[in-house]
Parts: structure tokens; C-alpha cells; sequence
């Protein structure tokens, strides 16, 4: 099997990680909610990327919800020394399939407590704010969090889906170590959120990375370029984030150990100044 041979990039300037992590996302069950119908399988999932080098692992409190960071811990504990769990609080999760956001301090504290618990340590590597609350002043939301860094219960502070107005704002109150947004191949409207995380050598970790499958208008290029590395198109967008920017560390998620080892070996795909170019059209 290959294993992951992505570059580094240092989180918060200290913890060292392979640039192409695994989101845990989808290791839960039908439409993130409850456990899979294969508990083994979701485990093994987790253990197959760890085995393949992959060194970071994203998950969040609201995905299951607690389910994925159950499964972590079961699959994982006692946790390499090398490896970095990532987790984020801040979304309510329902059976409706809502995601809402909840930005309360109090609130946040609690999650923060109970993601400890299911995860099984004493502080968590990367604690992220999931999403700005609009009935909560954003600043609030933050300063609760740079609080429980203050305490040593997070090892480093990260934002999801923010505004380079709000990173701002944010990096006023605390070190912020990185930022989750939606961008890939096909979207890339938050391309000056990035511009700012390379600006301030902040890990930019792009969800939604395979914007799943929806190729649209890159259908052929991407059909052209994996034609001439053998590869798959998801490869190649996987690829293309890698050598986008030097701070992007995507996240690909999957159920599936097969589709796991396609995604860790799209590591070692080197796309071509020209290639880069006529994907970047």
C-alpha cells in the first residue's frame, strides 16, 4: 500500500503533520447522523489511515452527533505520539439534518468538555469554532475558546467558515493556527481567505475538498490530466490542493478503506507546471 507521502506543515508553528490529513466525517452513519451500520468497518477505516501515515484527523463534536469522536477514540486509543485529532465545536446537530449554529461561551465550554470525555484526553490538539453564531457576538465566541487555551485544555485555537474580516478580528483575541473553509478545484470563492492564511502561515484546511463529485466545468481537463498519470480525477483534485498552496492541508473523508488508499496515493502525484495552469483556467 502507498503511504502518505504529502509535505509537512507545522500547526500553530509546532505540531508537525503530514499536509494530507482524513476528515472524519463520514465514518457515522446515513446523513451524519447515529452509528454506521458497520462499527468494525468505520474503525478499521480510521486505524487503515493511521497505518498509511496519515497524521491528522478532523472530526467534530455535532458529527454523529459525538459518534465520530467516539469511534476515534475506540479505533485509535492509546494515541500515536505523532498524531494530531482535530475537533470543533459550535453546531447544533438534528434528526432533521439542520446544522445550527450555536456560538454561546457557556455552550462552547460544554462541548469542549464533552469532546474531551469521547475522545479520552486531557486537551485537545486543534479546537475549532465550527461556525460564527449571528445571534452571538463573534468576539465572545472566540475569547471563550482563547480561555480554555489559557487553561491548557487546547493545545491550539482554529475558525471554520470565516471571512478574512472575521480571521481578523479573531487573530485580536488568540493565536489562530488554522482555518476550515469550503474550497476545491471547482470552488474557490473564499481564494482570499487562503491569500491570508499564506500571508500569516496559517494551516488552511479545505472542506468539501472533492466537492462531492461534482466536476462541472472541469469535467474534461481533470479527465485529461488523470488520463496522463493513470490516475482518477478525485486524485488529481486532491493533488492540485496539495500543490495549490503550501498552507492548504486537505481532508478527504470516506467509509471505505479502498477509497482511503486512492486518496492517500493521490500523495504521491506531481501535476506539471502545465497541467496546474490549464486546471487553474
Amino acid at each position: 500500500m502507498l503511504q502518505n507521502e504529502s509535505d509537512t506543515f507545522d500547526i500553530g508553528g509546532e505540531l508537525t503533520v503530514h499536509r494530507l490529513g482524513f476528515g472524519a466525517m463520514r465514518v457515522t452513519g446515513e446523513d451524519i447522523i447515529g452509528e454506521p451500520d458497520d462499527v468494525e468497518n468505520a474503525e478499521r477505516v480510521l486505524q487503515t489511515a493511521v497505518s498509511l501515515g496519515v497524521d491528522f484527523i478532523d472530526t467534530a463534536d455535532s458529527y454523529g452527533p459525538g459518534v465520530s469522536e467516539r469511534l476515534i477514540r475506540d479505533a485509535l486509543a492509546p494515541y500515536p505520539d505523532d498524531l494530531v485529532v482535530a475537533t470543533k465545536g459550535g453546531l447544533l446537530r438534528n434528526r432533521d439534518g439542520d446544522w445550527l449554529p450555536h456560538g454561546d461561551p457557556d455552550y462552547l465550554r460544554n462541548a469542549h468538555l464533552c469532546s474531551l470525555d469521547r475522545l479520552g484526553v486531557d486537551s485537545i490538539d486543534l479546537y475549532q469554532f465550527h461556525r460564527p453564531d449571528p445571534d452571538v457576538d463573534f468576539e465572545e465566541s472566540v475569547t471563550a475558546l482563547a480561555e480554555l487555551k489559557d487553561e491548557g485544555v487546547i493545545g491550539h485555537v482554529g475558525l471554520s467558515n470565516v471571512s478574512v474580516e472575521q480571521l481578523e478580528t479573531a487573530r485580536d483575541i488568540v493565536d489562530v493556527a488554522t482555518v476550515q473553509n469550503q474550497f476545491n478545484l471547482t470552488d474557490r470563492e473564499d481564494d482570499d481567505v487562503l491569500a491570508a492564511c499564506e500571508d500569516y502561515d496559517i494551516g488552511f484546511i479545505p472542506w468539501y475538498p472533492l466537492a462531492a463529485g461534482d466536476l462541472g466545468a472541469k469535467a474534461d481537463v481533470l479527465d485529461s490530466v488523470a488520463a496522463n498519470h493513470d490516475a482518477t480525477e478525485y486524485q488529481v483534485m486532491l493533488a492540485w490542493l496539495l500543490q495549490h498552496s503550501p498552507v492548504t492541508l486537505p481532508i478527504p473523508g470516506t467509509s471505505s478503506v479502498e477509497h482511503l488508499k486512492q486518496n492517500v496515493a493521490a500523495s504521491h502525484l506531481e501535476l506539471t507546471d502545465g497541467e496546474m495552469a490549464r486546471l487553474d483556467e
